[in-house]
């Protein structure tokens, strides 16, 4: 039961994230990058019954995931802002 929620909020975020991009991309970029789904998993996985020290592990690793995607984003930008193709901008973030 639990994962069909979980499913079904994530989808419900991410398509209200999309619009909101589509109309305001800044204030899109905004919500994107609040930390919606840290916040989610977190709960979910207390839910379940997980213990603290997982918990806290959890926030770990997604603290230590914080540099490379913003390095990433970064980079994304950078190439979009010389006219690099999506793709292309998105190979060379996913790269560095």
């Amino acid at each position: 039961m639990y994962s069909i929620i979980k499913i079904l909020m994530s989808a419900l975020i991410i398509a209200g994230v999309t619009e909101m991009a589509k109309r305001f991309p800044t204030y899109g970029g905004i919500v994107a990058a609040l930390p919606i789904v840290s916040l989610l998993s977190i709960v979910w996985l207390s839910v379940q019954g997980e213990k603290k020290e997982v918990v806290s592990q959890f926030t770990l690793g997604v603290l230590y995931g914080l540099p490379g995607t913003i390095l990433l984003l970064a980079v994304v930008y950078i190439c979009l802002k010389n006219s690099l193709h999506l793709f292309m901008s998105l190979s060379i973030g996913v790269m560095c």
